[in-house]
């Protein structure tokens, strides 16, 4: 295995002067700078970042918390905050915590023992007071879910006025029976979000009746088939339908089509956040589009302004109305 002290050797420089170039050190001479690097190339050396994190007791590591890495809202966030980071001289390590206490415990542990440099968490169902506990000693940045009672900065959007604006925009078109397929309300967007479509009914004079509010047990496309299946077996039907995922939209459409009945004619729907799928649904699918990739971007430069000591505040995005052929 080729060493720095081989690099040194066929460069005729010392092990010092190699290092000062690896780490773009400023007293290097040109053509010094130029024979390492010549050197460099030809054995092919590549430095142990291990040694150098040891040395230097930096790891350039970010690790980003996800409760599911299946799940399609997450992939255009990890897209902008991957690109920063690397822009920046960071790498990133996706953690799936599949809401499990031990896989977390194990995340948090790497942070403990200087192996990654901070944490941007995504996952709803994470251990807030432990979170918040190692927030006091290590930089960590919430991006989309969010504790309102914790000091901890975040970037999201305000879910609330969003499905207000969705809900709003079923009463529009002339619906008067909505309904809501809504995730489970421990977390704090399913709740803001059912808060939206009370306010827009409300506002409306419009009936919130119970039969009509469906809580699915998880975030998957069969719960949005579910709900329909449930909906629809009611003896009053909506005729609309707010979905706070498109995911539960989409398996919502698709279980619609099954039954034989069409969209938006039968049934208008509209779902939450523009992941891909939904620009491929038939009918394309209405929907609040989330900002992800720069809700990835600002708080990958977040978490990397807070390392450098720089002191970060929350931010709430614009959120998007995009109307399609489902509404």
């Amino acid at each position: 295995m080729v060493t720095i002290h081989d690099v040194a050797k066929l460069a005729g420089v010392s092990v010092a002067t190699v290092s000062r170039v690896m780490n773009d050190h400023a007293r290097v001479a040109e053509k010094t700078k130029t024979r390492v690097e010549r050197a460099i190339n030809e054995l092919n050396y590549a430095p142990s970042v291990l040694g150098r994190n040891l040395r230097t007791s930096k790891s350039s590591l970010l690790l980003v918390l996800i409760p599911s890495i299946s799940n399609p809202f997450y992939t255009e966030i990890i897209n902008g905050i991957e690109d920063t980071a690397i822009a920046r001289g960071y790498n990133i390590l996706l953690c799936e915590t599949d809401s499990n206490p031990q896989r977390e415990t194990i995340y948090f542990n790497l942070l403990r023992n200087r192996l990654a440099e901070g944490i941007i968490s995504m996952d709803p169902s994470v251990n807030k007071n432990k979170l918040n506990e190692l927030a006091e000693s290590y930089p960590i940045i919430q991006c989309s879910e969010y504790d309102t009672e914790s000091p901890i900065p975040y970037v999201t959007i305000d879910s609330e006025k969003a499905a207000y604006e969705a809900v709003t925009h079923l009463i529009e078109l002339g619906h008067r029976k909505i309904a809501l397929i809504n995730s489970d309300e421990r977390f704090l967007y399913a709740r803001q979000r059912r808060n939206g479509y009370e306010q827009a009914m409300k506002q409306h004079g419009l009936a919130i009746r119970e039969e009509w509010l469906y809580n699915a047990p998880q975030l998957k496309f069969a719960a949005g088939q579910e709900a329909i299946s449930t909906l629809m077996q009611l003896e009053d039907k909506p005729t609309a339908i707010f979905a706070v995922s498109d995911i539960y939209a989409i398996g919502a459409l698709k279980e619609i089509h099954r039954m034989g009945k069409k969209v938006p004619e039968d049934i208008a729907l509209i779902g939450f956040d523009k992941i891909s799928f939904s620009d491929m649904a038939c009918p394309s699918l209405t929907t609040i589009s989330q900002p992800m990739y720069e809700m990835g971007r600002i708080s990958a430069e977040m978490i990397m302004d807070k390392l450098n000591g720089v002191n970060v505040s929350s931010k709430v995005l614009e959120h998007r109305l995009v109307c399609r052929e489902s509404t």
